[in-house]
């Protein structure tokens, strides 16, 4: 999966990405007038969807727009808005209604001391931990998880087959990845806490897109931040590093989504796409954007309608 950004639009719905505001406490609302109140729970009215900035997700949020609108939904897709840091505040401030999140990767954003790694614990515990206004909705079968990457040749060079192993080179290695990948707990810090690990540098690049995993072939980085279904992990025989100690926990794909439009036609939609996607046609999709390039939106209305969700 390359999260290389793509900037696009839902073809007559879409609307620009405005400029970001922020306040004293950092940024609020994509607007700057989000407002938490609901709606009683319906999509009559329509209903906003938001992608963070690398390719899958906003494969994922097209797949979503297109099995809503073929229940009646009206719907408006932001593609590319960023991090989850700037899409959870905006879903809470009403700048959105619903996003792809991923069920590991979320309940560490909501609550970094989070032990959970199994399915359901994970959604037991996203439940709890998600602030008031906003729900998951079950969670599908595909799965894209975080993975440590080397080359073949810096595997053989330095023994590594683990994230333990990485501990044996501590001060010597560079790691590149996105930049907040410095302060997550599935990233520096939990590399620290969990396997005693210390990079001789990190280097901010991108989510396993094409600066990261440039540098990694280039050998300016020595260990790169890539996830599950790149196929490029496949392709260049790069050795993903196994996690004896469950650092990284499962990533089903899962819907964030605000109360406010959480009615049954978006949860019968939803569900419906989650027993059908797996995790090999995602990421097969994700190569018809990356390889091929191919538009995501195109990508997932094809998708949609071959397996009759469109």
């Amino acid at each position: 999966m390359n999260r290389r950004n793509l900037l696009g639009a839902l073809a007559g719905t879409a609307v620009a990405i405005p400029a970001l505001s922020a306040c004293s406490s950092g940024i609020t609302s994509l607007e700057g007038q989000g407002s938490s109140s609901g709606g009683g729970g319906s999509s009559k009215g329509g209903l906003t969807i938001g992608t963070a900035n690398f390719t899958e997700n906003q494969v994922l949020g097209y797949l979503y727009a297109a099995v809503l609108q073929a229940s009646g939904v009206k719907v408006t897709v932001r593609p590319n808005l960023g991090t989850r840091e700037i899409l959870i505040p905006a879903l809470k401030g009403g700048d959105i209604d619903l996003l792809p999140e991923y069920q590991g990767a979320l309940l560490h954003y909501l609550d970094p001391k989070a032990t959970a790694t199994e399915e359901g614990e994970m959604q037991n515990a996203l439940t709890i931990a998600l602030p008031a206004g906003l729900q998951v909705l079950p969670y599908g079968m595909a799965e894209d998880s975080d993975a440590f990457v080397v080359t073949r040749e810096t595997a053989r060079k330095y023994g590594l087959t683990s994230l333990a192993d990485l501990k044996k080179q501590n001060g010597k290695l560079v790691i590149g990845a996105a930049p907040e990948v410095k302060k997550r707990q599935v990233g520096v810090i939990g590399l620290k806490d969990v396997y005693g690990v210390d990079f001789k540098e990190f280097k901010s690049l991108d989510s396993s897109g094409p600066l990261v995993k440039g540098a990694l072939k280039k050998g300016d980085v020595d260990v790169a931040n890539l996830f599950t279904t790149d196929t490029d992990i496949v392709a260049n025989d790069w050795v993903v590093l196994t996690d004896p100690k469950n650092l990284i926990p499962g990533q089903h794909v899962v819907p964030l989504i605000a109360d406010r439009k959480a009615d049954s036609p978006v949860r019968k939609s939803l569900a419906r796409l989650g027993n059908i996607l797996t995790t090999a046609q995602l990421t097969e999709l994700n190569r018809q954007v990356d390889k091929d390039k191919k538009d995501p939106e195109d990508v997932a209305n094809t998708y949609a309608k071959q397996h009759g969700l469109a």
